[in-house]
């Protein structure tokens, strides 16, 4: 490990290198964690902070999208603020997570119900209580046939009531009493 740490601290000085129009950008959660040769290195150490409430339903936003899930601007606020203190990767995990909500009714349904889509006749998930409900898993299901259900606003609401930030006030804390002393505020 120790000749990994020397042969990185000699390409970051760059001997025998040219070094011309290159940039060494670095990233790490725990900046107190890294050797000071390594800290030395770098000019300029910049803390990144977690994304305020704009950029929380911004990232919302741009994944309700993709997902087809439809929002309107009071989940976006909504989501926002029961994600105090959550990372990006925080909230695409919990995202993650509510797209796997279909998946697994799906694998858990004991009944489908045949349903119209297309011109085509196919199976989607449904209660017993459902009119029309078959008994049957999703291994029953004829190939090609199944109608799988959507995101719904429900789902990401759901699992977010049951998710935590990753990051603790403790590291945060942390983070910014580095910044003070060897770094600097990023936007």
């Amino acid at each position: 490990m120790m000749g990994l740490k020397t042969e990185l601290l000699v390409q970051m000085d760059g001997v025998g290198n040219d070094n011309e129009g290159v940039l060494l950008l670095g990233a790490t959660n725990l900046p107190w964690t890294l050797d000071p040769a390594v800290q030395r290195r770098f000019q300029r150490k910049i803390h990144i902070p977690l994304p305020d409430e704009k950029a929380r339903r911004q990232l919302f936003k741009i994944s309700a999208e993709k997902m087809e899930v439809p929002l309107g601007k009071a989940d976006y606020i909504e989501l926002a603020s029961m994600t105090d203190g959550f990372s990006g990767s925080d909230i695409s995990n919990a995202l993650q997570d509510a797209l796997d909500v279909p998946v697994k009714t799906v694998q858990n349904a004991s009944f489908y119900r045949k349903v119209q889509d297309e011109g085509k006749e196919l199976f989607t998930p449904c209660e017993e209580s459902n009119g029309g409900a078959i008994k049957m898993t999703f291994i029953d299901v004829p190939r090609g046939k199944l109608k799988a259900p959507v995101v719904r606003r429900e789902d990401i609401f759901a699992v977010l009531r049951d998710v935590k930030a990753s990051v603790s006030q403790e590291e945060i804390k942390k983070c910014m009493e580095w910044t003070e002393q060897f770094g600097s505020e990023g936007a």
